[in-house]
């Protein structure tokens, strides 16, 4: 198993992106900045509490027009708190853009998320649960090799670390779960996009990430002795990683704020490195019919 953490030493969100960089997030590495911190200015400390989070709402999200929801509190600290969370998306846009320049106008930006609650007090299905090992994929929202590009800080008042275990490669990982996956099935894909349980036509591509994903999460065995780290991202820290490939697992933390990002798929600095491209090439067979696009 390789060293899956690359750690870049620079306090600062504008840097110059170095090839080897770009090619570490695309082998499923995650890009850890120790000395990088999202500044929480003193007047929105309030703000770090978990009742900042609706009672039914599992995170907070700022959307590209302003709007916040899943936010508790009162009207002017749910205000203070788009400001801070607006705030952090810019700095996350600016850090993706010089990081990894050879992405730059080919990103989607999704709402921003500000993530105030206890993960380990969090009660999910085996399926939901991402306190098991998995990488990311969309039950209703097919994306057709779509690649997922997420920024973390960790803005815990207290120091306390965010803790993540980080798995095998990609690649290994499906060589191992892939022999297990049902069959796609494209009748079935059809009924599922015909009673709107998908937002469009699942493709083979998103059947067998889903597979993986539900695979990974209900082997106990491989849960506790498959290849992995423990690693702790420190309060005022930032990562980043590709979660469609990079096997992860979220242990322990609070407060966290999150960007993701979309990227076409094929746009890659190296596409054959991409989830796609390695399935593709395990299969033996195209697993994205021509045409194909993603669901907005």
């Amino acid at each position: 198993m390789n060293t899956p953490i690359v750690e870049i030493d620079t306090a600062d969100w504008q840097l110059a992106g170095r090839p080897e960089w770009t090619a570490a997030v695309e082998d499923g590495r995650v890009l850890y900045f120790p000395r990088l911190a999202f500044e929480v200015l003193p007047a929105e400390r309030a703000l770090l509490r978990e009742g900042m989070l609706s009672p039914k709402a599992r995170n907070v999200s700022l959307g590209a027009d302003g709007v916040l929801k899943g936010a508790g509190g009162s009207a002017a600290e749910q205000a203070q708190l788009a400001a801070m969370v607006g705030r952090f998306r810019q700095q996350a846009l600016q850090l993706i853009d010089g990081l990894l320049p050879e992405y730059r106008g080919l990103l989607r930006a999704a709402p921003t998320s500000f993530r105030p609650r206890q993960v380990e007090t969090r009660k999910q299905s085996v399926r939901a649960d991402d306190q098991r090992l998995h990488v990311d994929a969309f039950p209703t929202r097919p994306n057709y090799g779509e690649r997922i590009l997420r920024v973390f800080a960790n803005v815990n008042p207290d120091g306390v670390p965010r803790v993540w275990r980080v798995g095998d490669s990609f690649e290994a990982v499906a060589r191992q779960f892939l022999p297990r996956a049902k069959p796609y099935r494209r009748w079935q894909a059809r009924a599922l996009n015909a009673l709107h349980v998908t937002k469009s036509l699942r493709s083979e591509y998103d059947h067998l990430m889903l597979q993986l994903h539900d695979g990974m999460k209900f082997d106990e065995q491989y849960q506790k002795s498959g290849a992995q780290v423990t690693v702790p991202f420190a309060a005022g820290s930032v990562w980043v990683c590709y979660s469609d490939q990079a096997t992860h697992a979220v242990m322990s933390g609070q407060f966290m704020m999150e960007q993701t990002l979309y990227l076409p798929p094929g746009h890659e600095a190296d596409p054959q490195a991409s989830p796609l491209a390695i399935l593709t090439r395990l299969v033996g067979r195209p697993l994205v019919g021509v045409g194909a696009g993603v669901a907005r």
